[in-house]
């Protein structure tokens, strides 16, 4: 009875392989994201693109500037900063499912290699190194961060937040915007120095 060679044997074997991870595959990619640690602060709404660029443009944005957009969705502030005003980003997301779109949408921008990705809780996340921070949360959310944003951050650094404002910390700067849905309005926020907790 012939046996076969050592060598077809390893042929075989690497063949079998090889199917079974062409098989395997498919059902890896069709895995499900995990879920986020909790419920998000808000549902997701996208900023629509005319206030991206105003955000951008009253927070004067630029190219010595990190910005932390603080629930980030697809990405589409901090990919424009890095894009659009050679800024360094990082994107704060909780959901990883957006996460995965925010990745995806930098790589197709060509910007992902200038961007922090950062799956995990807003209110657990340090941003001390921010220069510029991007919000469109609700007003509860905002002014429970309020105290967060200045503890950390540095003097000079900005804060613009798409709607809603900080209760009785008044804004620097308010502008309007005539959007494609409707009218919306973004304020700005720059941070004093020598300033005691608020």
């Amino acid at each position: 009875m012939k046996t076969a060679s050592p060598a077809l044997c390893c042929r075989h074997l690497l063949s079998a392989f090889c199917l079974a991870a062409l098989c395997l595959a498919p059902l890896a990619q069709a895995q499900p994201l995990a879920k986020p640690e909790r419920a998000p602060d808000v549902p997701y709404q996208p900023t629509n693109d005319e206030v991206v660029v105003a955000m951008l443009k009253l927070a004067t944005v630029g190219a010595t500037d990190v910005v932390y957009d603080l629930g980030c969705g697809d990405g589409r502030i901090v990919i424009a900063a890095v894009k659009e005003r050679g800024a360094r980003g990082v994107c704060v997301e909780i959901d990883p499912q957006l996460m995965a779109l925010a990745r995806t949408n930098a790589q197709k921008a060509g910007v992902a290699d200038r961007i922090q990705f950062l799956t995990q809780d807003l209110f657990k996340t340090d941003f001390r190194d921010a220069t510029v921070v991007m919000l469109f949360l609700w007003p509860e959310i905002n002014l429970k961060l309020r105290p967060l944003l200045w503890r950390d951050l540095a003097p000079g650094a900005r804060v613009v937040s798409h709607m809603h404002t900080m209760g009785d910390w008044p804004p620097e700067r308010r502008v309007d915007i005539k959007a494609t849905d409707r009218e919306r309005v973004i304020y700005l926020w720059t941070m004093p120095a020598g300033r005691a907790g608020k």
